[in-house]
């Protein structure tokens, strides 16, 4: 995105990157279909520790330009839940687009190239040393933009490149860590829910004061699904997260009400109307689900409650960057000029994208950073 730009305006743009292939990342997106932007989006769908930085670029390149420019290229594409937008057929059609843009306007992807070293002269031209086909030589520009991601995925190719760069020109790099990634449990609960496996249900996960409601999924290693991907990038190791597996509900309301109208019914009877029988097996005691509501004491009512609308799950930790979408952390935004993306101490350098302390949520909101924070940059750089 920010290579187009610059090249619209007359610049000359050279993309270089290290993987074989360019927007690998793009690729594997949404399942393959690349959850490209979102109908709604603001600040608030993103964590850093400078909470106002994205709002000038996502009000300068919203989801509604980048929209356009998909319908542009006549890509098909549908919505899904929460407003997150897909391509209908592939990926492919949003890298292709972006390639053919590159192409439109003459800025040059140069892939299966290494980065050597990187000096900024006193002319302020940088210096950048590369590899290329085996063959070492060294580019002079005006303008240098850091676009490298996080280091999620590894097998993709990511890298800690950007956060060096941004260190040797003394920038700050705020502590990352994975987001968006499953939880991993301790031994005992990994034994506890281990044949609950492939069971997903509606539920909504807080930490803090911060909570969402989409599915979680039971998994041989621990809990995963949109909520709990959600949650991960806020959750701090060693805390409990808490999980409201009804929703919908309220089940010490909904206990009590039985048990006035239904005395001889069995508890397992009520709760299997709202949860997998699975799931209920695994956090209610058997000798509780036998017992006939006429049985059932207040204190039962609400400890049944707790368990399953305040379930405290302590994780032991995430997957890591193996499987996590995003990075949260990064390259501080106080260094860096929100209207511009160009280093406040060094002229000609720019952050853009995941490299920067800016993580969205789950739903296309990293594309629409990236898509966002290019075009910014591509204006100046």
């Amino acid at each position: 995105m920010c290579a187009i730009e610059a090249a619209k305006r007359n610049r000359s743009v050279l993309v270089l990157d290290h993987a074989n292939k360019p927007g690998k990342k793009i690729l594997m997106s949404g399942g393959g279909r690349c959850n490209f932007t979102n109908y709604d989006v603001s600040a608030e769908n993103y964590l850093s520790q400078n909470p106002h930085f994205s709002k000038s670029a996502l009000s300068r390149f919203t989801q509604w330009d980048f929209i356009q420019m998909v319908e542009h290229h006549k890509i098909a594409y549908h919505e899904r839940e929460h407003g997150q937008l897909f391509c209908d057929n592939s990926a492919r059609d949003i890298l292709n687009m972006l390639l053919k843009e590159c192409q439109k306007h003459n800025a040059v992807v140069q892939t299966e190239t290494s980065i050597n070293k990187i000096e900024q002269l006193t002319d302020n031209k940088f210096h950048v040393d590369i590899l290329h086909n085996d063959n070492h030589s060294t580019i002079e520009c005006q303008s240098l933009v850091v676009a490298t991601g996080g280091l999620s995925i590894p097998k993709m190719c990511a890298s800690p490149i950007g956060y060096h760069i941004a260190e040797q020109f003394n920038i700050k790099v705020i502590t990352t860590h994975a987001g968006l990634v499953p939880f991993t449990l301790h031994e005992q609960d990994k034994k506890r829910f281990s044949n609950l496996s492939g069971i997903a249900v509606d539920a909504v996960v807080s930490f803090d004061s911060i909570y969402f409601r989409e599915n979680i999924l039971f998994t041989h290693r621990g809990l995963s699904g949109p909520a709990i991907l959600q949650i991960s990038s806020y959750w701090k190791p060693g805390e409990n997260v808490i999980i409201n597996l009804l929703p919908e509900k309220n089940i010490k309301e909904a206990l009590i009400s039985a048990r006035d109208s239904s005395p001889e019914k069995k508890l397992k009877t009520i709760l299997n109307q709202y949860l997998p029988k699975r799931l209920i097996a695994t956090f209610v005691a058997t000798e509780q689900l036998e017992k006939l509501l006429q049985h059932l004491s207040n204190n039962d009512i609400q400890h049944i409650h707790s368990t399953l609308q305040e379930w405290k799950i302590k994780p032991n930790g995430t997957e890591g960057y193996r499987t996590a979408e995003v990075t949260t952390g990064g390259v501080t935004c106080d260094a860096l000029s929100s209207k511009t993306m160009e280093a406040i101490n060094t002229k000609g350098l720019y952050f853009i994208g995941e490299v920067i302390d800016v993580t969205g949520w789950l739903g296309g909101y990293n594309f629409q950073w990236a898509w966002s924070s290019g075009w910014c940059a591509g204006q100046y750089a």
